[in-house]
Formats: C-alpha cells, sequence, structure tokens
C-alpha cells in the first residue's frame, strides 16, 4: 500500500492511503519511494462575485447594496453576450472553493481536499493555497483553463490580501524558467491548452466533453454559472461537492493526457482510473461527493482490432 506524504493543515483531507487496484490483470508499475511524493497538484476554483467591489468600481454613484450590484452587472453582462451568460470577469471574483488532488509522480492519486471546510473563507482558502504549493515543494499546478480563470483568481486574491508569493511571481529569471511563463508547463500544465495546442483550435465543449470521451461523469446538473445563485441559498457545502467531482474529471483527462504524451502506457492509466475507483468507493459513504461521482461512471474500453 502506498501512502501519501504527511498532511500539513493546509491541505489535511479524509484518507490520504491508497490500496492496488482491484483487478488483478492491471498492474500499476512498481515504484520506490518516492512515489509517495506529491508531484502533481491538480485543482479547481469555484468562485463568487465581490458586491461590495463591483458597487464601488461599476456602479460609484448609484450606491447600490452588495447583492443589488451583483444582480445588476449579472443583467448587463448576459445581455452583452452572445451567449447569454451572466458569467462577471474573474477580476470582481472571490474563491469559495478551492478542490486539490494531490497526486504522485506516477499518476496515482493519494489524496482529495478542499480548503478551508467548513467555513471556506477566501481569504484563508488563498493563504492555504499558496502555502500549500511551497509547503510541497512547488509541484506542477494542473488545472483545465487555469490559467485563464483559476490561476488569476487566486493570483488576484493574494494581491488583494497581501501575500507573498516569490516563487511563484519570480518575473527576474530567464523567461523559461518563470513559473507564469504561458509555456512553462514544469510549473503549470493547463490541460485545455495542451489539448487546443494553445488555443490553436477552440475546444467546444470543454473539460464535460473531455471527460465524458473517456467514460467519466462531467457535468451532473451543476455548472459554474450557478455557483452565485448557490452561495446566496447558503449551498457552500453544495459548491465545494461539485468542485471536488470538476477536479476528479480533470484527474482523469490528466491522466489520459499522459498516454497521450507516451509518458503512461494505456495499460497503466487504466490500473491507476481503477485504483481511483476503489479509492473513492471506500470514501463515499463519508464523502457524498464521491457516491454521485461513482453513481454517474460510466465505461471506456479501447477498440478491439
Amino acid at each position: 500500500m502506498s501512502q501519501s506524504a504527511p498532511l500539513r493543515p493546509e491541505y489535511a483531507g479524509r484518507g490520504a492511503g491508497l490500496q492496488s487496484a482491484s483487478r488483478a490483470a492491471r498492474v500499476i508499475p512498481s515504484m520506490d519511494d518516492s512515489s509517495s511524493q506529491v508531484k502533481y497538484l491538480i485543482f479547481d476554483c469555484e468562485a463568487i462575485a465581490d458586491g461590495e467591489l463591483i458597487s464601488r468600481v461599476k456602479y460609484p454613484d448609484a450606491e447600490l447594496p452588495p447583492v443589488e450590484a451583483i444582480q445588476r452587472f449579472r443583467s448587463e453582462t448576459a445581455a452583452d453576450r452572445p451567449d447569454g451568460k451572466d458569467i462577471l470577469p474573474v477580476t470582481y471574483m472571490l474563491p469559495v472553493s478551492v478542490a486539490i488532488a494531490k497526486v504522485d509522480p506516477r499518476g496515482r492519486l493519494l489524496d482529495l481536499v478542499t480548503l478551508d471546510s467548513p467555513q471556506y473563507r477566501p481569504h484563508v482558502i488563498t493563504k492555504l493555497f499558496w502555502q500549500g504549493w511551497q509547503h510541497y515543494k512547488r509541484p506542477t499546478l494542473v488545472t483545465f483553463n487555469g490559467r485563464g480563470y483559476d490561476l488569476p483568481l487566486l493570483e488576484l486574491a493574494a494581491f488583494r490580501y497581501g501575500y507573498s508569493v516569490p516563487a511563484w511571481f519570480n518575473s527576474e529569471e530567464k523567461s523559461y524558467d518563470q513559473s507564469r511563463n504561458r509555456y512553462n508547463s514544469f510549473a503549470h500544465l493547463d490541460l485545455s491548452d495542451l489539448i487546443s495546442n494553445f488555443g490553436a483550435t477552440r475546444l467546444s465543449g470543454g473539460l464535460n466533453l473531455l471527460a465524458n470521451l473517456i467514460g467519466k461523469p462531467g457535468k451532473t446538473g451543476i455548472d459554474g454559472s450557478k455557483v452565485q445563485d448557490m452561495y446566496h441559498a447558503g449551498e457552500v457545502q453544495a459548491i465545494n461537492d461539485y468542485c471536488r467531482c470538476d477536479v476528479l474529471d480533470t484527474y482523469f483527462v490528466f491522466l489520459r493526457t499522459r498516454v497521450l504524451m507516451g509518458k503512461l502506457k494505456l495499460e497503466e492509466e487504466q490500473a491507476l482510473v481503477d485504483e481511483a475507483h476503489k479509492w473513492l468507493s471506500e470514501r463515499a459513504e463519508a464523502v457524498p461527493a464521491y457516491r454521485h461521482y461513482l453513481d454517474h461512471w460510466g465505461e471506456w474500453h479501447p477498440p478491439q482490432d
């Protein structure tokens, strides 16, 4: 049994251990003691609008209460967008959920946590995220479209709250060594950039499509456009449960991209998928989000010649 690295309060969560895959025909490659190290942090964020900021910046003369300012901005945004969505710019948002999967060098899922549970305070979430990244010796951050949303959200939050992250904002390094360099996949691997060749093609369907291509749940009734209303309804835990499921989709898409890149053999990837399924099953009673995810789990089989 491979155990995760010792947990610090930053990223402490339920169940760090993993057991071997349930299907003997699929064998995970042997690993030395370094397999317990956290090599990748696969994460996703959900955010809410800062009504006070919107009121001050967008409508300085109207003196709107925060909730009214948010609603007005959402209505104006929906009217201006061709798709009618009321998704606000990341610059006006605060993180209310960050879910993180800790993954070892060979792709094994070690743990999955949400930050600052059950309070989910934006300033604490931000602090713990950047502390955790440094605590685990700056592993590769893995996201889906994180370069365009999740990381700017957490960077602006660090700016807002006065947190220092010099290893991330290392702008004095050579350009290709800078953590925020678009092409530095050792610091940040954005799976959207990888699949779309850095925007050369429009990845219509996004993470939901990619997850469905490999038999994983994808969106199951909730998406990011519903988060603000869920927050106003007091459903913060449900937001974080949804965020966990997005991270799981991202994890499984990440594994398939390792096959695509020749970093994993298909049978190795499938063994890791089986092991992750068992890991989720063992925790499904304690974590309802995992039961929901497993209830929507599909099947994927390689094509037959």
